[in-house]
């Protein structure tokens, strides 16, 4: 690549530039002779001159997610764009009868599942541009690959299916994009399945997910007559001929269409003039609109996050891929055209834009871990500078310095070495240590990009391997899936001793039960899922505890007391310890040993043996032996004195209530709405949308196992949900006495 070649001559590009500048004025008398230059206009020129070569370079790059609701056709897409930019010569579906499976579902599980789990990254160029895209699962589970995707990616298209219209994770997607600013075109796939309505999807996106949008495609036919489709900006025809659609036929507008096509165009001209005021002011003045100056004006409410195009099409018929395409390239920004921020940490996280040019510091983020044949592969996006083969950079979250060994360009599982990558490419590097978010710079800096957003888990599974010898592989398998992915937790179970995962729901742990099987050849064992219950109190209790143990030699002496009580719900410390002891009644060195004594006594209430939260435990007096007393001596008292008084500050349980959105035809409304009460749940909201109602639901996520299944028989197949986290909530006196007797009773089985 010309480009990088360039960039590799440290010796610097202005220079050269210069130089040529002098031999240009001398072969040349039109130009002033150098002698009149001043060193500055020298330094300026090149300046300009050297800023021209990257800024083609990154004008012709374009860093994009496909993002959408699951089986919308998202990797099948992906597979089109692949093959169509010629970067896989054959192509296989999703659950493809030839057993090969799409590209970039490079995992045995995804292939079998017909699901996407992580997101690939790939690369391809079209029309003189590279193209880096992000494959995303849709999966309500696996939505921290999205977030991670999206953090990186300048622009996305989101798919909607044209018969299911903007479905649950649509809309989740779509938030998504929103909180990370990505400008989006919106692309209505498999309009040649019955029931297409590609304009009923429009107004859905529109009402839904409040999108400013209009179609720049009208389609030729619907459903098994789909034949092309008319491009409202250039007032063309465009059919998909050949075996694989590969060869794009132009042609005029259909007669019989006409109609539909100027009305369609009138209504994407008004919609882009209401956000741009340069179309505005040639609309309301009756000017001719030319198709160049409505895709300029397009592009620019696109990238200024105003309004989204929608492109229609069929993946897997092969019609309209090479469209969408070709805006993507006019409509989606290139890397300099979007505003990236990074946190100062030597000005106390103080915000600084960066310019994203090749020029600058370099400024890269770890969005994604994998553990490949050759150790552990790490995805960068990188945000400004130049990263080559043999630099050493350092990882300003560690502060770490690393070598980078080796510097790839994957495509899926495969990889093409690669010398240097400069701002705004994605690529990834071998052997360097890091988790998923850290950044890395040259050292001049100490930027951290923006940490991710990060969801808790709710649900936990014990898991242990079948036999005893495989204990290794298993905990090296648990050990990378935690650095591969911040929602999966895993923990030890004080009591049984047992390995507690904990993830984002039933599927995301199910794959991970799985991936160990497959991948480590390691056979689970798993118990029955678990919620994440807490404990608190209600009450403030006081403790006086003495610990006294003589055993000949030196014995154990401590004594504490004080008081717990419960902190407020919104407080952002879940445990606080004060020592408001006057004078030396215990020696200021023993106080630490308490204080841990009290956090370790905390991570198990007596109630179910939960952690214990939003607690304050105040120390007011004490004594101790000159001889007898020890921080194990202190640390045990703390522990004791804590489960005396615990039980007198009337603890509580806490559950995790969710957040559930239901989607079900209106005539399963009352049955679902009755389940959910049954289910301890409480409706918030009911909306209807056309034929569908909408249940806004919190439910305790004790109450929700196995719901998928029951919701699907309680409507016929047709209901749909997603659920998410909202917060910890006491649980009824009931239930409290059912947890604590089951609790009890597992207890004495052991």
């Amino acid at each position: 690549m010309a480009i990088s070649s360039r960039l590799s001559r440290s010796s610097g590009p202005r220079l050269l530039y210069a130089l040529c500048t002098l031999t240009q004025q001398q072969s040349n008398p039109c130009l002033p002779s150098h002698r009149y230059f001043s060193s500055g206009s020298l330094a300026r020129a090149a300046a300009a001159k050297d800023e021209a070569w990257w800024k083609e370079s990154m004008e012709k790059l374009r860093n994009i997610g496909i993002s959408a609701h699951i089986d919308s056709g998202k990797t099948t897409l992906t597979e089109r764009i692949l093959y169509y930019t010629g970067r896989i010569h054959e192509i296989h579906e999703v659950r493809g009868k030839d057993g090969v499976g799409a590209k970039m579902d490079s995992m045995d599980l995804e292939r079998e599942k017909g699901i996407t789990i992580q997101s690939a990254a790939t690369y391809c160029t079209w029309n003189g541009y590279q193209v880096n895209i992000i494959d995303t699962p849709g999966h309500v589970d696996f939505t921290i690959e999205v977030e991670r995707a999206l953090r990186v990616l300048d622009g996305a298209i989101l798919v909607l299916c044209s018969v299911g219209g903007v479905q649950s994770q649509s809309i989740t997607v779509d938030r998504q994009m929103r909180r990370y600013e990505v400008p989006r075109v919106a692309f209505i796939n498999k309009l040649d399945r019955m029931g297409a309505d590609p304009w009923k999807v429009l107004n859905q996106a529109r009402s839904k997910l409040r999108h400013h949008s209009a179609a720049v495609q009208v389609p030729i036919g619907l459903e098994e007559n789909f034949q092309g489709l008319v491009d409202l900006v250039q007032m063309k025809a465009y059919y998909f001929h050949g075996f694989s659609g590969e060869n794009v036929v132009t042609a005029e507008v259909p007669p019989d269409m006409m109609d539909l096509v100027t009305d369609k165009r009138r209504e994407l001209v008004e919609m882009v003039s209401e956000v741009d005021d340069k179309l505005a002011e040639a609309f309301l003045s009756d000017e001719p609109i030319s198709s160049l100056d409505l895709e300029e004006a397009i592009r620019r409410a696109t990238i200024a996050k105003k309004f989204v195009p929608v492109f229609m099409g069929s993946a897997f018929k092969n019609k309209g891929v090479q469209p969408l395409l070709n805006g993507v390239l006019s409509y989606l920004p290139c890397p300099i055209e979007v505003n990236n921020f990074a946190l100062d940490q030597n000005k106390k996280e103080e915000k600084v834009m960066l310019p994203g040019t090749p020029e600058g510091p370099l400024v890269a983020l770890a969005f994604k871990l994998e553990e490949g044949r050759f150790g552990q592969l790490t995805y960068l996006r990188i945000y400004e500078g130049v990263i080559r083969k043999g630099d050493f950079i350092i990882n300003v979250n560690t502060g770490k310095k690393v070598k980078v060994p080796r510097l790839v360009r994957m495509h899926s599982d495969e990889m093409e070495d690669i010398q240097e990558a400069h701002a705004g490419q994605i690529v990834a590097v071998f052997g360097v240590d890091c988790a998923s978010g850290d950044t890395f710079t040259d050292g001049s800096v100490r930027y951290t990009m923006t940490s991710m957003n990060v969801p808790e888990p709710v649900m936990s599974l014990a898991v242990s391997p079948v036999s005893k010898d495989s204990g290794g592989q298993f905990s090296k398998a648990l050990n990378r899936f935690q650095r591969e992915d911040p929602t999966f937790r895993v923990g030890l179970d004080p009591e049984s001793g047992q390995t507690i995962i904990s993830g984002m729901g039933e599927l995301h742990l199910d794959i991970y039960v799985e991936r160990i099987r497959r991948e480590y050849k390691v056979d689970a064992t798993v118990g029955k899922p678990r919620v994440n219950f807490r404990e608190t109190v209600t009450q403030r209790a006081q403790f006086d505890y003495l610990h006294k143990k003589q055993t000949g030699g030196q014995g154990q002496y401590g004594r504490v007391c004080g008081y717990i009580e419960p902190l407020p719900t919104d407080s952002s410390e879940k445990f606080e310890f004060e020592n408001m002891i006057v004078g030396q009644a215990i020696p200021s060195n023993f106080i630490p040993a308490i204080e841990k004594g009290f956090k370790e006594a905390a991570n198990s209430g007596s109630l179910i043996g939960h952690p214990v939260e939003y607690l304050r435990v105040v120390l007011t007096d004490g004594a101790s032996h000159t001889v007898d007393s020890s921080e194990l001596a202190f640390k045990l008292a703390a522990i004791y004195a804590f489960r005396q008084c615990y039980s007198a500050a009337r603890p509580v349980i806490l559950e995790p209530i969710m957040l559930v959105e239901l989607k079900v035809p209106t005539e399963f409304q009352g049955s679902v709405a009755g389940d959910i009460n049954k289910r301890k749940g409480i409706i918030v909201g009911n909306d209807q949308d056309g034929d569908d109602s909408i249940i806004t639901a919190h439910v305790p996520l004790n109450n929700m196992f196995g719901y998928s299944t029951a919701l699907r028989s309680m409507t016929q197949g047709k209901g749909e949900f997603t659920m998410e986290y909202k917060e910890h909530l006491p649980v009824s006196q009931d239930v409290q006495m059912q947890l604590v007797n089951q609790h009890n009773a597992t207890k004495k089985a052991e």
